[in-house]
C-alpha cells in the first residue's frame, strides 16, 4: 500500500521534478565542472567530495547534482533548507553524523538549500563539524557566496559556479520529457513544433525547471486533435510561459550596475542602453540609475563636455516630475549624451589628489592676502593686504598665488586633450600654468 501511495505521489509531482536526472550521464550542462575528467566529476565518482558550495541561477542543476551525489555515494545523505532549519536541526544532524562515523565509519553529506540564508550563529554551529570532517557540507545558493555568506563557511568550502544552460541544453531536456514513457509524456501523442520549442527554451533563459513547467502546462491544457495528437504551436507556447524574469539579488544588482557604469565610461551607448533596460526590467529603483548617470557626467566626462552634467541632472528632475514610464526617455537621452561625449577624468583626479593631500594634515594659516575682509577693522590684522582683484586686470586675470603654502606648486586639475578641455589647456598654457608635472 505504501508503494501505491508513493507511486501516486510521484505521478502528481511536477514534470521538472519527475524528469530530474538520476545519474551523471543523464545530467545536462555544466561541462566545465562535471564534464569527463573534471575535478567535481572525479570526486563524485570516487565518493571523495569535500565541503562545497554550488552557486548559480535557478534551474541550472544545483539541487539535481546534489541528488545525484546522494544516489551514488555510500555515505549518509541529509537535506535541510536554510529558511526553515535552525541551530537545533544542525546539532541533531551533527550528532547523528558523529554516531555514524564512530560506529560504522560512514561519512555524512548535508545538502543545505538556500545556504545564503543562514545567519552567523547557524553557520558557526557547523564549523567544527566541517573542520573535523564529521559533516561534508554541500550548500546550494543562487546568490554569490563571497558576498552573501559568512567568510568562515566560505573559506572551508570549495565554490563551484553553475552557469545558465544554453538553449540547446534546455531543448534536450524538453525532448527527453516528451520521449520518456516512465516519467514524462512518452505515452502521449504530442507534436511540439520547432518554433514553439525554441520560444520556450529562449524565454526560459537557461532555467530547465521553467521550461519543463511551461511544456507541462501546454500539454495538459491543449486538447488533442481529431487524430489524437496534442499539437503545441507557437501561440500555445507563448501562453504557457511567462515573460523572462531577471532575478536581481544584491550580488547581481551590483554586477549589472557595474556593467552599466563601465559602458558609460567606455562610450558604448548600445551596451549602456541594454544594461539600463535590464536594470529597469528587474525592478531596480530608477533613481539609483539617475544618480549613477550624474556621477559619471563628472567622473568620466567632466569639463570635456559640461553639458553632459546638465543632461544628467535634467533627466533626474524629469524622473521626479513625470515618473515612469515617460521618464525612461529622459534617462535614455542622458545615458546616450554621457556615452557619446568626449571623455576626461581630470575632475575625478583633481578631487582624489586634493583630498589625499588634505588627509595628510599639517595645515598652516591662510595666507594674509587671501583672508576674509568682510568685517570692520580687518586692516589692523593685515587681512587682504596685497590681494590683487582679478577684474582690475586685462582679461580679468592676474598672476597670483592662491594655493595653501603646504601644497604650493601642486597641480590637481590637469585638463585632458578632449573636447572643451583642450581649449582650457591652451588657455592655461597662455597664463604660464604648467600641466605636465607635479612637484
Amino acid at each position: 500500500m505504501q508503494d501505491l501511495f508513493a507511486h501516486q505521489e510521484a505521478a502528481l509531482s511536477p514534470l521538472a521534478d519527475r524528469m530530474r536526472p538520476r545519474t551523471l550521464d543523464e545530467f545536462i550542462g555544466q561541462e566545465h565542472i562535471v564534464g569527463p575528467g573534471r575535478l567535481l566529476r572525479r570526486a563524485i565518482e570516487a565518493d571523495r567530495m569535500t565541503s562545497s558550495i554550488f552557486y548559480g541561477p535557478p534551474g541550472c542543476g544545483k539541487t539535481t547534482l546534489a541528488s545525484i551525489i546522494a544516489g551514488t555515494t555510500h555515505s549518509a545523505f541529509v537535506q535541510l533548507n536554510a529558511v526553515t532549519s535552525g541551530v537545533a536541526d544542525v546539532r541533531k544532524v551533527i550528532a547523528e553524523a558523529q554516531d555514524r562515523r564512530s560506529l560504522y565509519g560512514q561519512a555524512t553529506y548535508l545538502l543545505l538549500d538556500e545556504c545564503h540564508r543562514w545567519n552567523k550563529s547557524q553557520s558557526d554551529s557547523i564549523l567544527p563539524a566541517i573542520e573535523r570532517g564529521v559533516v561534508r557540507l554541500i550548500g546550494s545558493t543562487t546568490e554569490n557566496p563571497l558576498v552573501s555568506m559568512t567568510p568562515a563557511i566560505v573559506s572551508r568550502c570549495r565554490i563551484f559556479e553553475f552557469k545558465p544552460l544554453d538553449e540547446e541544453d534546455v531543448l534536450t531536456a524538453m525532448r527527453r520529457a516528451l520521449l520518456d514513457r516512465e516519467r514524462g509524456f512518452g505515452d502521449k501523442a504530442i507534436a511540439l513544433e520547432d518554433d514553439a520549442a525554441r520560444h520556450i527554451a529562449r524565454v526560459a533563459g537557461g532555467d530547465v525547471r521553467s521550461a519543463l513547467g511551461a511544456l507541462e502546462l501546454a500539454v495538459l491544457t491543449t486538447q488533442p486533435g481529431e487524430d489524437g495528437v496534442i499539437r503545441i504551436t507557437l501561440p500555445v507556447a507563448e501562453e504557457s510561459i511567462q515573460k523572462p524574469v531577471i532575478r536581481c539579488d544584491e550580488s547581481l544588482y551590483y554586477d549589472m550596475l557595474s556593467a552599466f557604469c563601465k559602458s558609460l565610461r567606455g562610450s558604448d551607448s548600445d551596451a549602456a542602453m541594454a544594461w539600463f533596460s535590464r536594470l529597469l526590467y528587474a525592478g531596480v529603483d530608477p533613481r539609483l540609475i539617475a544618480r549613477r548617470i550624474i556621477a559619471h557626467a563628472s567622473e568620466d566626462v567632466g569639463l570635456a563636455n559640461p553639458t553632459a552634467m546638465l543632461q544628467a541632472v535634467a533627466a533626474a528632475q524629469a524622473l521626479e516630475i513625470v515618473g515612469l514610464p515617460e521618464a525612461r526617455l529622459s534617462l535614455a537621452q542622458a545615458i546616450i549624451a554621457v556615452c557619446e561625449s568626449p571623455k576626461s577624468n581630470a575632475v575625478c583626479i583633481a578631487l582624489e589628489q586634493s583630498a589625499a593631500d588634505t588627509q595628510k594634515g599639517g595645515f598652516g594659516p591662510v595666507p594674509v592676502h587671501l583672508r576674509d575682509t568682510h568685517y570692520a577693522g580687518h586692516e589692523r590684522l593685515g587681512s587682504g593686504a596685497q590681494y590683487k582683484y582679478p577684474h582690475d586686470y586685462p582679461g580679468h586675470w592676474v598672476a597670483q598665488e592662491y594655493m595653501p603654502p603646504e601644497v604650493k606648486g601642486r597641480r590637481y586639475y590637469v585638463p585632458s586633450d578632449q573636447g572643451q578641455e583642450l581649449k582650457l589647456r591652451e588657455r592655461r598654457r597662455l597664463r604660464g600654468i604648467r600641466d605636465d608635472a607635479n612637484p
